[in-house]
């Protein structure tokens, strides 16, 4: 398994993209701004491939040498930018796609978030907004008047992001059902490729894919990055449980992606019964839908796949503040996932205790790497803020498991 490679990036880095077949042609996630002169993080490609990021500071007043600097660095750094490839051509557009965006209270982020999805090169896309117990009818307004038959509109009334995602998923028309987030921008070619990945193996049941940051503007996004990010690396690579001779897989299905980049056979996740509703953010473990789903595809005998080349750029929060918050629920719902898991498979207990130290011993090393490349600038260590949300996970997902049965149809399949 290839260990994806974190940047030592600062704060202010704009974030940029070149594909080394054009290598004029510098551009910026979503087209959102003026391509800088200034530092750079370049995301760089062959053919749409990504290869990797590279570091380059542009010169004021030619804003042509920029791109130039961008594929030198690439040659020099990266080993598959020396490396030819074809590319590939795989036959996709007969596929139905379902992609859906859940949304609360933030407009501000929907907008550039579905103008991108729109901009796809997928023939067969449906894209559909689920607002979810909005406080006002303002998303509603957007999608009605600035969309209006091109965005399927929905409302859930009951808070929670998985129920706002079984919400979509219950509409979906697609053979395949994709989710970003709100605060994300997709690549042209994003649902392209999670088709692609679908069409190489009937197997797969759920695919994800590459995030990465759309900007760099604050101390606090930064930090994110080097603290580990979204992002899995520019290797594709798959799990399933008959290749796997791990016995703690289900504790590492967070490498496998994250929920705003994934991407499902829609009759299989209905099979499944779609995301527990007492995870996820909007409920208290504040996460940890999406690891469930994907331990849910293996448990069914299904593959599932991470391709790189599907690709969203996502917004990190601003403030570190808003990061401390973050980090905290990442580990809240990674604790209420493995609470969840043991719920239902209460054999893997046994497995648990018996590399609990192992586990430990790999988590607090884990914590520490993360929190060193983050920086100290913050009032606590990252590490020790995602350690204790994780201790929060279990005790937030039972209350919140016992909360959703007072609710009609919320009992966790």
């Amino acid at each position: 398994m290839t260990t994806p490679t974190f940047q030592p990036v600062a704060a202010p880095t704009q974030m940029v993209e070149l594909d080394l077949e054009r290598p004029d042609e510098l551009r910026t996630p979503g087209g959102l701004r003026p391509v800088p002169s200034g530092r750079v993080l370049a995301l760089v490609r062959r053919h749409g491939h990504p290869l990797g990021l590279v570091t380059v500071t542009g010169t004021a007043g030619d804003p042509a040498a920029l791109p130039r600097a961008v594929a030198r660095a690439a040659h020099r750094q990266l080993r598959a930018a020396q490396e030819p490839r074809v590319p590939s051509a795989v036959r996709t557009g007969q596929v139905a796609v379902s992609v859906i965006v859940c949304t609360r209270n933030r407009e501000d982020l929907l907008e550039p978030c579905l103008d991108t999805l729109l901009r796809t090169v997928h023939p067969r896309v449906e894209v559909i907004v689920v607002d979810n117990a909005p406080a006002d009818d303002t998303t509603e307004l957007l999608i009605r008047t600035r969309y209006r038959d091109r965005i399927r509109y929905l409302r859930e009334p009951v808070p929670g992001l998985a129920r706002a995602r079984n919400r979509g998923l219950a509409a979906a028309r697609g053979e395949l059902v994709a989710f970003t987030d709100d605060d994300a921008l997709a690549d042209p070619g994003w649902v392209s490729a999670m088709v692609a990945a679908f069409r190489s193996d009937e197997r797969i049941g759920c695919v994800t894919g590459l995030v990465l940051p759309a900007e760099l503007d604050t101390e606090a996004q930064a930090a994110f990055e080097r603290f580990g990010g979204y992002t899995k690396g520019f290797t594709a690579r798959s799990w399933s449980r008959a290749q796997s001779t791990d016995p703690l897989l289900a504790l590492r299905v967070g490498g496998f992606g994250t929920g705003a980049n994934m991407a499902f056979r829609t009759d299989l996740l209905r099979r499944l019964g779609g995301f527990d509703t007492a995870t996820g953010a909007g409920t208290r473990t504040r996460g940890g839908e999406d690891l469930l789903a994907f331990f849910h595809v293996l448990e069914g005998g299904h593959t599932v796949a991470y391709q790189p080349d599907a690709i969203v750029w996502h917004r990190h929060r601003r403030t570190m503040d808003g990061l401390h918050s973050q980090i905290f629920g990442f580990g809240v719902g990674f604790g209420a996932y493995v609470t969840a898991v043991l719920a239902r498979r209460p054999r893997l207990l046994a497995t648990l205790f018996r590399y609990s130290p192992r586990c430990a011993a790999e988590m607090v090393r884990r914590s520490r790497e993360r929190s060193a490349r983050a920086g100290g600038r913050s009032p606590a260590p990252l590490g020790r803020t995602e350690i204790r949300g994780l201790v929060c996970g279990p005790p937030n997902y039972l209350l919140s498991r016992w909360q959703q049965r007072g609710i009609r149809g919320g009992e966790p399949s």
